[in-house]
């Protein structure tokens, strides 16, 4: 089943609707299809057997996934921020490509030898043609790969992850109800399109008859006036947004808001606690998954976020921290070195599922004779099922013979009033192995002593982890899905000697 039958539904259910975009230029679901049909004999006539995105987030992106669809070509939405070698090595991989590149990213692909055009350029080209004969339909092919997302590479290098039609649909259809959404409901998504979770958001949105907009550039102001001005009424942010909007002292005021979807990295405690309590009529929602899953594979749903911060029962209020339960279609094991492991045991989270690809170009599908595929996410269930997700089995430091989860540490010293961030890290140590490393970013104005710091771990934690030193830097390196990369904060590490 390929993703475009979702397009087909679209223009039969509600193809005046606008679908993308702002409400009074979008684009209907019938011109999203015109388009995209244009767009497919482009493709077909170039003999391009992929289309390469290397720009940031817009109309003309859903227009390239469901051209790339009718033509039968993967979309391979590459990130700008990668370095030149980068780009050259992960563009090599697709030669015969169609490029589309915002303006500052021409010359890259044209170096990778692609025919490249703008986004403007590419929907100016699309609305002054119209579709021919050739315009109809390819095969549904379920098993052709319709997205290939490089993944962020913060412990090493990027690799490509296919998603096949099958994978992406499965998701649509068991995620998302058709056509649930009233006419005036509007998303705002505010990740690159390079992440899963915004291609995810076309389709879902697009099934669920909701009209979609990004945010290109994010502040907590224009956030916030996008949100009022647009009357949004459902966004999804990654934390480190949701905990500068919070923080921001700008008036939080949006009254058409009603559900706000969370995930990409960690929440910490006190900014989610501080969000619902500045939108308490909002539903909230973290949403937990990877690339290699097709996006969202479990939930902590509305309810779950208010039971929790109302309740005086510690594992309830523990759940707050908690990514919720398995989504439909999806089976979830934590395991063990040889076995699977029971309710509150911390092991290796493995999933599978009609949406799980845990496939990678060149590589093949990493999943074991029963169709698991382990994330290398470490993490348990408690006894009612929910999934509590710790760090990258790959994070973990080995001090003394003992393994120790830095995200254990970095939630601790996150409950400090005066820090905004931190990062925790395994350093060599000749006599423990690895030494505990914290790197922290204080909030604006405020100072606290690595002693004093030290304490407020060792009253929850036993010694052993607390960190052996402690550093303050202005920021954290995190993608733009909020994701730490750490290999960044061990090389700059790594050059330090004296402790603080």
């Amino acid at each position: 089943m390929n993703i475009s039958m979702l397009l087909d539904m679209a223009v039969d259910g509600f193809g005046d609707r606008v679908v993308i975009g702002r409400r009074a230029a979008g684009l209907t679901a019938s011109r999203l299809d015109e388009l995209a049909r244009i767009g497919a004999q482009a493709v077909r006539r170039s003999g391009a057997d992929s289309i390469v995105y290397l720009a940031v987030n817009g109309p003309a992106f859903p227009v390239a996934m469901f051209a790339a669809a009718r033509a039968g070509v993967p979309l391979v939405p590459v990130n700008y921020r990668l370095g030149g070698e980068q780009l050259d090595a992960l563009l090599a991989n697709h030669p015969q490509a169609m490029g589309i590149a915002d303006p500052e990213q021409v010359a890259v692909l044209e170096r990778a030898g692609l025919d490249v055009r703008t986004p403007t350029e590419w929907l100016d080209e699309l609305s002054a043609a119209s579709a021919g004969d050739d315009a109809a339909d390819l095969e549904s092919d379920s098993d052709a790969a319709a997205v290939i997302i490089y993944t962020s590479g913060t412990t090493s290098a990027p690799k490509g992850v296919l998603l096949r039609h099958e994978n992406l649909t499965s998701y649509v259809f068991g995620s998302v109800e058709f056509a649930n959404a009233d006419e005036t409901d509007a998303a705002l998504v505010s990740v690159p399109p390079y992440h899963i979770a915004a291609v995810a958001n076309v389709i879902t949105n697009l099934y669920a008859g909701r009209r979609t907009m990004v945010l290109e550039q994010f502040t907590p102001q224009q956030w916030l006036d996008t949100v009022r001005t647009e009357c949004i009424t459902n966004a999804l942010v990654v934390p480190t947004m949701l905990a500068r909007i919070v923080d921001s002292g700008v008036d939080p005021l949006i009254p058409t808001l009603r559900g706000l979807a969370y995930g990409g990295a960690p929440m910490p405690t006190r900014v989610i606690e501080r969000a619902l309590q500045m939108w308490p009529e909002v539903d909230f929602v973290n949403a937990y998954g990877l690339t290699e899953t097709s996006s969202t594979i479990a939930v902590l749903g509305p309810d779950e976020h208010r039971a929790a911060v109302e309740s005086s029962d510690p594992a309830v209020r523990a759940r707050l921290a908690s990514v919720g339960i398995p989504v439909p279609g999806v089976e979830i094991e934590i395991r063990g070195d040889d076995d699977v492991l029971g309710p509150g045991q911390v092991g290796r989270i493995c999933v599978a599922g009609d949406q799980v690809s845990a496939e990678y170009a060149g590589v093949g599908r990493m999943v074991d004779d029963r169709g698991y595929f382990d994330t290398r996410d470490e993490g348990y269930l408690d006894a009612d099922g929910y999934l509590f997700v710790g760090g990258r089995v790959d994070d973990t430091i080995i001090r003394g013979a003992e393994n120790i989860a830095p995200a254990e540490i970095e939630d601790v010293i996150l409950r400090h009033p005066a820090v905004s961030d931190v990062a925790v890290v395994g350093l060599p140590d000749e006599e423990w192995g690895q030494r505990i490393e914290a790197v922290v970013v204080l909030r604006p104005g405020v100072t606290v002593e690595a002693d004093e710091l030290r304490s407020f771990v060792r009253s929850s934690l036993r010694s052993s982890k607390t960190p052996d030193n402690i550093v303050y830097w202005d920021d954290l390196p995190r993608t733009e899905t909020g994701k730490l990369v750490r290999r960044h904060v061990v090389d700059r590490l790594g050059a330090k000697t004296s402790p603080v």
